[in-house]
This record gives C-alpha cells, sequence and structure tokens, in this order.
C-alpha cells in the first residue's frame, strides 16, 4: 500500500520479479552511514518474526514510547523491503501508536538529520534520542491537532492547542502574561485557555488599551 502507487512509474532498479512491493527483499544491503549493516536477506523472515514477537510486548512495556522506539530502529534495521522501509516503518509506527491510544508521530522533512541521528543512536543500544523524538512528536499532534478537535471553543486547554500558523504559542503566551488574552495559569506553571477567549484578543489585538 505505502509503495505500490509508486512502483510503476519508478520501479527499483535492481529489483527482481519477486521483490516487488511487499515482498521481502533477495539483495543485501550496503553499509548505512555509520556503521550499520541490515542482515543477510536470506535471515530477513526469521528476523521478521523475532521483531513481531517483540513489538507485542511493546504494550506491556514499563515506558512504551521508548519502547516502541527500540522496536521502530530494529525494523529500519532489518530494512525487509528492497526500497519503501522508512515509509512503512513510520506507517507501522503510527498504526501502533493510535492502538495503544495516543496521537500519531509526524516526523517532518526538516527533522529528517536529527531523525536519522536518533536512529543511529538507537542502533547503539541508546533510544532514548529517538525516543523523545516521538514522544514530542505525538504531543505536538495532541496539542495541535486531536485536543482542539475534541475540547469546543469553552473549555481551558494548553495555549500550545491554541496556536496557529499566525498566532504562536508564544505569543499568546505573552498576551497572557501581559493581561491582554484572558487565560489562567495553573499550578504547573502553564498557561490555558479558550478558543473563544483567543478569538476575543484577536478580535481586538490591535486596538488601543486605556
Amino acid at each position: 500500500m505505502a509503495l505500490g502507487p509508486v512502483w510503476p512509474v519508478a520501479p527499483h532498479a535492481h529489483a527482481t520479479d519477486r521483490e516487488r512491493p511487499g515482498s521481502f527483499r533477495e539483495h543485501d544491503i550496503a553499509p548505512f552511514p555509520g556503521g550499520m549493516t541490515p542482515p543477510p536477506w536470506p535471515d530477513v523472515p526469521p528476523e521478521i518474526r523475532s521483531w513481531l514477537r517483540g513489538l507485542n510486548k511493546v504494550a506491556s512495556a514499563d515506558r512504551a514510547i521508548e519502547a516502541l522506539a527500540l522496536s521502530h530502529s530494529q525494523f529500519e534495521r532489518i530494512h525487509p523491503f528492497l526500497d519503501g522501509n522508512g515509509r512503512t516503518g513510520r506507517l507501522l509506527l503510527n498504526l501502533v501508536l493510535v492502538r495503544l491510544g495516543y496521537a500519531p508521530a509526524v516526523i517532518y522533512k526538516r527533522d529528517r538529520t536529527r531523525y536519522l541521528q536518533a536512529l543511529r543512536a538507537a542502533d547503539t543500544g541508546d533510544p532514548g534520542p529517538l525516543g523523545e523524538m516521538l514522544a514530542r512528536a505525538v504531543l505536538d499532534n495532541l496539542y495541535r491537532f486531536v485536543v482542539p478537535a475534541v475540547a469546543g471553543p469553552n473549555r481551558l486547554v494548553p495555549l500550545a492547542a491554541l496556536a496557529t500558523k499566525t498566532l504562536s504559542e508564544g505569543a499568546l503566551r505573552v498576551a497572557a502574561n501581559r493581561g491582554r488574552l484572558r487565560a489562567q495559569k495553573g499550578p504547573d506553571g502553564q498557561w490555558r485557555s479558550t478558543r473563544g477567549w483567543v478569538d476575543e484578543y484577536v478580535a481586538t489585538r490591535h486596538q488601543r488599551q486605556p
């Protein structure tokens, strides 16, 4: 599904008829930058079976996001397909996140370098940077898409959930500190406001204050 629409237009140059989208590779992969080498192609099916057994334990892990980060890096290290491993791995990552009750994690193109560095760290046994990156992405999507969709216009939510392309979270925080935006500061130090209050602020933000 991830690679099928692309394949008729730009198939992999070295693919055989047995290596079409959805089929495991039958070629060895050259080492990646940083030295990591995917397993030989005959090892891919048993490696994937082992990976699935580990993935099924993520839900019961004490730190599920970090366990999922490690699982994601393991999938990319196996590199089971000739092409499309990154796309497929991130789709699988989000499938599991949603099934566990989390918001999906979007890895933006601007974060590609940091994402690859985090994958390399996970390859050496340190999933922390990748776990942190995924956790921040999940939280960002929670505030940007999920909370505004379910909160309604009058429910107090963190300012991050009310930010837009033209009105950043920082600008809302400044307005709240100055008393221009109606908001409440919780015991955790975080400002919260409502969509209705932000709309009021936007409507009057350019008016002179007495």
